[in-house]
């Protein structure tokens, strides 16, 4: 199996930051992409930042556009952990931030999907 633990969610006031971790254990033997999705009350889940083409190496890094310039996705290769930096926030930008990361557990099996458990991040005005 695959894990995915977040941590670093919670209560900022706007303008302020926050960081999101999110460490991926388990049997792996390459993971293909990490993401971090988020979901506000009433609204459908959207991307908000996406590694992509493996986290081992190379790989590109997308955002929304709504989080461009104020949101920067990493990762610690060796650790098999991404984080989300999350600055000059927004009330808009309250939600459950979930991670999800595309695993390849062994050399000849499919990529699968799993997900994190989600962390609540809130930005009050």
């Amino acid at each position: 199996q695959v894990q995915l633990v977040e941590s670093g969610g919670g209560l900022v006031q706007a303008g302020g930051s926050l960081r999101l971790s999110c460490a991926a254990s388990g049997s792996i033997f390459t993971i293909k992409a990490m993401a971090w999705y988020r979901q506000a009350p009433g609204k459908q889940r959207e991307l908000v930042a996406r590694i992509t083409s493996g986290i081992t190496s190379g790989g590109s890094t997308n955002y929304a556009d709504s989080v461009k310039g104020r949101f920067t996705m990493s990762r610690d290769n060796a650790e098999n952990t991404v984080y989300l930096q999350m600055s000059s926030l927004k009330p808009e930008d309250t939600a459950v931030y979930s991670c999800n990361a595309v695993v390849k557990r062994y050399n000849y099996s499919p990529d699968q999907n799993y997900w994190g458990q989600g962390t609540q991040v809130t930005v009050s005005s």
